[in-house]
């Protein structure tokens, strides 16, 4: 789906090119930042709610470009994912390349996740930017997860986490800022080490009761709101059984269709997506052997208020957000312009 700007915005990319061309010789050079310059001049995670609201409300609003991410997998376990999106609200247009390979850290004892964002001038098309990705993608997954479980869940008191790596660190942090109410944070890992390791990390960040989980039963049977942040495999696992979920719930995987059974999605009252088009490509891919449960509406869309969220306190809710380039560009551009000024990066020449 194309989007054409409006005079004011045409205008806005103009004001940006003029001032790109201050820091760089655009065509000639463009501005590298290493992750540790991302993360001195990225967004802390109150900023990071709030521009990733803005991309979701955009892509609600359907005041962007996105086609539905593209990838390849040289083994079963792995991906790769090319992750273009224009957002003309936040003068942000690039591609994400980010790959997942969960043996990394066991076998290589490299991260899971890594990957780059290229940003472009919008008014010339020329690079200006390439910056690590795999941090700005941490931050912006659980504040997905974060904005939609306040939309749809708001007054939770109970909340719990599959998966206690990067992911799931990030998503304990975050949600404290939307379930305002909570009580009691449940999270499970097959790693217990990762339990005491998500506790010390977030602990800082964190003032809610932690409890570390003694089986996936435990969590789904006590938590009104819950999120997974493991893997993506083409068979799903279904580790959490349909018999241990209930009417009142809400369930917000980030792993597509892998850790819950598929019958629970099947049966909700509601089932929200990020972006119909991605979860389509994945259901053409093979990702639901089951099929792709009705689609509801999308969560930029509810965000944006053009849709409902939950009616009925009674109602069994599972909104699936597996990542969007919108929220990536919006985060990079903000990153880039913050860098910028903070003079960090630098020049290479094209």
């Amino acid at each position: 789906m194309a989007y054409t700007a409006t005079d004011q915005e045409v205008r806005t990319f103009e004001a940006a090119h003029e001032e790109i061309q201050k820091t760089i010789n655009l065509g000639q050079e463009i501005l590298w930042l290493t992750q540790e310059e991302c993360i001195k001049a990225g967004p802390d995670i109150d900023l990071t709610l709030e521009l990733t609201k803005q991309a979701l409300v955009a892509h609600g609003q359907k005041k962007y470009e996105m086609p539905a991410k593209i990838g390849i997998h040289p083994f079963s376990d792995v991906f790769f994912h090319a992750m273009p999106a224009y957002v003309p609200g936040n003068v942000a247009c690039g591609m994400k390349w980010i790959e997942c390979f969960p043996r990394n850290p066991k076998q290589y004892n490299l991260p899971q996740t890594t990957g780059l964002l290229l940003l472009n001038d919008i008014m010339t098309g020329v690079p200006i930017a390439v910056m690590d990705s795999a941090w700005l993608t941490a931050m912006r997954t659980p504040a997905v997860t974060a904005l939609a479980a306040g939309a749809l869940h708001g007054n939770a008191k109970t909340f719990g986490m599959f998966g206690c790596g990067v992911q799931g660190v990030e998503h304990v942090k975050f949600i404290v800022k939307t379930l305002k109410q909570l009580e009691k944070i449940y999270i499970y890992d097959v790693v217990p080490e990762r339990m005491d390791q998500l506790m010390q990390e977030v602990k800082p960040f964190v003032d809610v009761e932690i409890v570390k989980a003694k089986d996936p039963k435990e969590v789904a049977e006590k938590c009104e709101v819950m999120s997974s942040a493991t893997i993506i495999l083409l068979e799903p696992l279904s580790v959490v059984k349909k018999e241990w979920v209930s009417k009142g719930q809400t369930i917000l995987p980030c792993d597509l269709n892998t850790f819950w059974d598929p019958a629970i999605s099947k049966e909700a009252d509601k089932y929200i997506v990020d972006s119909i088009h991605e979860h389509e490509l994945f259901n053409g891919m093979g990702y639901f052997p089951d099929g792709l449960p009705k689609i509801t509406c999308e969560t930029g869309e509810i965000l944006a208020g053009l849709e409902q969220g939950r009616t009925s306190s009674d109602e069994l809710i599972v909104c699936s957000n597996i990542g969007m380039s919108v929220c990536d560009v919006v985060m990079g551009k903000a990153i880039l312009d913050k860098a910028i000024e903070m003079g960090l990066g630098r020049k290479l020449p094209l």
